[in-house]
């Protein structure tokens, strides 16, 4: 599984204290620290190429919507197919609180 080499100290460092957030506004504060805005919006589009993708969207609707480029599309499109289906279960807990 390609989630294995990603583990490791520093990283479940990250992931702990971004499960310590305890509302939107923290979120904020504590990816405004952590982030450039560039690597903030990347992660966000990211998350909204997945959702439009499970939606049935096209590629060039995705495109003119997000501004995303076809190679961040197609990343996004593979890790839906053939990763660990991480946007699948955070979009559908999204969908089930929104």
């Amino acid at each position: 599984m390609q989630i294995d080499k990603l583990r490791g100290k520093a990283l479940d460092q990250l992931f702990d204290a971004v499960l310590t957030l305890k509302d939107r506004e923290e979120c904020y504060r504590f990816f405004d620290d952590l982030c450039t805005m560039g690597e903030i919006q990347s992660l966000s589009q990211r998350l909204e190429v997945a959702r439009m993708l499970m939606a049935g969207n096209t590629y060039h609707h995705i495109e003119e919507q997000t501004g995303a480029s076809t190679a961040t599309i197609s990343r996004v499109k593979r890790c839906i197919n053939f990763g660990n289906e991480g946007y699948q279960m955070t979009l559908e807990r999204l969908k089930e609180n929104g």
